[in-house]
This record gives structure tokens, C-alpha cells and sequence, in this order.
């Protein structure tokens, strides 16, 4: 079997390290940067990054939602082609990078501008305009990953583009700037990372140098999470900060499966914050997958500092599912989809968008239709 990995060029990582800003940007000879970043970041944090650049030229675009939609990346490209940018800096997490990603895309390959026709894996040409990425959050790794989402509003989709061409040239892992996440952000984030990690591991294409990146990623997210989150602890950020970049050299180059797949047409369909989504997906599919992949449960459960010695199959499984409702509960995660506004009459359409998404064609264990919506049912009621 012949593996592929792809990483980024360059990635910096420590408090502060976004110091190396000036003399990147100096080395690489960029003119003008298009700053890509949200409103709703905390502005001491973007002001943080702006101050490095003081003396540089860029202009702010901001016009990005939590679940970016293709209005947001056409938006984006406008504002890149009218103020002549010749890179792009995203500040934010990974609805920030993400968007990024896309209009760096359009901009070398124009005749994907409808957006719409990058879903799935567009054969593109040309690398995206360079993109900086510097995330403010600690969990989608999307600042060293090959994909992107983005929601088709008229389709109700969650499009998962996956492109080699997207990846950012230079990424900064700078904690510093996760140290002010709001709690739900940081669980949200954290989980969403930890849900990569745990359905890397598991998915179909993982190989030998994928399980190194997701054992590790999993112990330091996991060991981690609630003081980072609950405590605001600053090794503990740096562990999930560094376990979420780690995760995604990992699932970027080998899939996800049903946790993502389920979690996708929540955000497409209520705007569900997509690691919440993931977060309350997570034990139930585990549950669901167990029986094909018992082997790497104890993998992952040794990886989360778990029993595992003189237990069985299921109940090493078991422990895994009841550990993770634990920490959703910790982190103030809700429990079930009532609880996020979903609604019984829509399970048939989630059921089917789910079968159809992308990422599940990684999962372990084949799922039908009707799998899923027995699933999204459980969930639903959070037993």
C-alpha cells in the first residue's frame, strides 16, 4: 500500500511566537496582506498580532460567520482583488482559516469562483495565494490541514473541500493568543481537536506514522483539556494547542468517519457550533464502531489514562464512551440534541445528509441510513 503524507513548509510554535512575523513577511517579500480575521475575536488578541505589523501594509477583512458561508469567501475575494493583496494572514480559528483557505484558492484558480464547484476534491491547478495562518484557537488544526469547510446556504451542506493546494505556507502556534478563548470556545475547540485525533486513529487509511501523530494528540488533549479550559492553566493550553496541530498532521492526510459526518449537517442546519457538534456525536459512535476496532480502543484508552488491564473488549470500550460524557459534562458540554434545538422531525434529513457526507467513507464500520438516524435518535435523547 503506498501512503501519502502532505504537511505545511514552515510552522512556529511557543508563547510569543508570533514575533516571527516581521521577519517572514521581510524574507518571503510580501507587499500587502489581506487580514482575515472575525469581529467577535477578542481585540486584544487580533491587536497583539497587528502590533507586530506595525510598518507593514494590510487591510482588515471580517465579514466572516462562526460557520462561514460561501457569501463570506466571495466577499473575500473581492476585498483581496480590490485592494491588490499578495498574501493572506488569517487571525482566528477555524471558521477564519478556513475562510482563508478558500479565497486564497479563488484568487490562483479563478474559474472556481462560483465556490460551489470546490466541494469535494476539486482538481485545481495552481496553489492558493499564500496564507499565514495564525489560529486563536486550540482544535481544527486547520492551519495545517489540506481542508476546508464551507456552508452552501441554498444546499443546506456543509461542503468539505479537500485540496493539497490550500495548505497554509506558514503557520504560528503562538498559545498566548489561546490563553483568552471564552470557556465554551476552549471546550468546544479542545473536543472538536480530540475528535479528530480518536476518529483519525480509527478511520480506514490510518498507517503507522498517522497513529504516532494521533496517540500522541490524544494523550495531550485529553490530560489536558480541563484545565485548559476550566483552570485556564498555561501548560495545559500549550498541550492542547500543540495536541490539536498534531492531530491534524495526522487526519489531514487520512480521513475522519460518522462523527463528522453526523456533526456536518447540524452546523449546515442550525448553525450548531461544529466542535460542540462533535463532542456530543462522539461517545455514541465510538459505542457504534467498537466491535470493528477493539484493538485501537485500547490504543486510545491507555493514550487517555484509562483502566484497561484485565478488561474486556466492551468494557474498555465502555470506559472510553463513559469517560468522554464525563468530560462533555466538566466542560459544561450539553448532552444531548435536545439540548442544541434539534428537532425529531428533521432526523431523517440529517440521517441522509450524513450518509452522503464525505467523511464517511473513512468510519471503520459501514453505516446505513438508518444506522445514523437510530444514532442521531440516541443522541437526541442522550441515552
Amino acid at each position: 500500500m503506498i501512503n501519502r503524507i502532505i504537511l505545511n513548509e514552515t510552522s512556529y510554535f511557543g508563547y510569543g511566537s508570533r514575533s516571527v512575523l516581521k521577519d517572514e513577511i521581510k524574507k518571503r517579500r510580501y507587499k500587502k496582506a489581506l487580514i482575515v480575521t472575525q469581529e467577535n475575536i477578542l481585540k486584544n488578541v487580533t491587536d497583539k498580532v497587528l502590533q507586530v505589523l506595525e510598518g507593514f501594509e494590510y487591510e482588515l477583512f471580517m465579514e466572516i460567520k462562526p460557520n462561514p458561508t460561501i457569501k463570506n469567501v466571495k466577499d473575500g475575494v473581492s476585498k483581496c482583488k480590490e485592494i491588490n493583496a499578495d498574501y493572506i494572514i488569517a487571525i482566528g480559528g477555524g471558521s477564519v482559516i478556513d475562510t482563508a483557505k478558500a479565497i486564497g484558492i479563488i484568487m490562483t484558480n479563478p474559474e472556481f469562483s462560483n465556490v460551489v464547484s470546490l466541494d469535494g476534491t476539486a482538481e485545481t491547478k495552481n496553489k492558493s495565494l499564500p496564507i499565514i495562518a495564525i489560529p486563536t484557537t486550540a482544535g481544527t488544526a486547520a492551519e495545517v490541514t489540506i481542508n476546508y469547510v464551507i456552508t452552501d446556504e441554498e444546499r443546506v451542506k456543509k461542503m468539505v473541500c479537500v485540496d493539497p493546494h490550500d495548505i497554509p505556507v506558514l503557520s504560528i502556534i503562538d498559545q498566548e493568543l489561546m490563553m483568552e478563548m471564552p470557556k465554551m470556545v476552549a471546550a468546544s475547540t479542545g473536543m472538536d481537536a480530540l475528535t479528530h485525533a480518536i476518529e483519525g486513529f480509527i478511520t480506514k487509511a490510518a498507517w503507522e506514522m498517522t497513529d504516532m501523530f494521533h496517540l500522541e494528540a490524544i494523550k495531550l488533549i485529553f490530560n489536558s483539556i480541563e484545565q485548559a479550559v476550566n483552570e485556564k492553566d498555561k501548560k495545559a493550553i500549550e498541550n492542547v494547542g500543540l495536541g490539536q496541530y498534531i492531530a491534524g498532521m495526522g487526519f489531514s492526510n487520512v480521513g475522519l468517519g460518522l462523527v463528522h459526518a453526523m456533526a456536518h449537517p447540524l452546523g449546515a442546519l442550525y448553525d450548531t457550533p461544529h466542535g460542540i457538534a462533535n463532542a456530543v456525536i462522539l461517545p455514541y459512535v465510538i459505542e457504534y464502531n467498537s466491535n470493528v476496532c477493539y484493538d485501537k480502543l485500547k490504543e486510545i484508552a491507555k493514550a487517555m489514562n484509562l483502566e484497561v488491564d484485565n478488561l474486556s473488549n466492551e468494557e474498555v470500550a465502555s470506559n472510553i464512551v463513559n469517560s468522554i460524557k464525563e468530560m462533555n459534562k466538566k466542560l459544561g458540554i450539553p448532552s444531548n440534541l435536545k439540548e442544541l434545538n434539534a428537532s425529531l422531525k428533521d432526523m431523517d434529513w440529517l440521517a441522509n445528509a450524513a450518509y452522503n457526507d464525505i467523511c464517511l467513507g473513512g468510519n471503520p464500520k459501514e453505516a446505513s441510513v438508518e444506522n445514523i438516524k437510530k444514532i442521531y435518535e440516541r443522541i437526541y435523547e442522550g441515552i
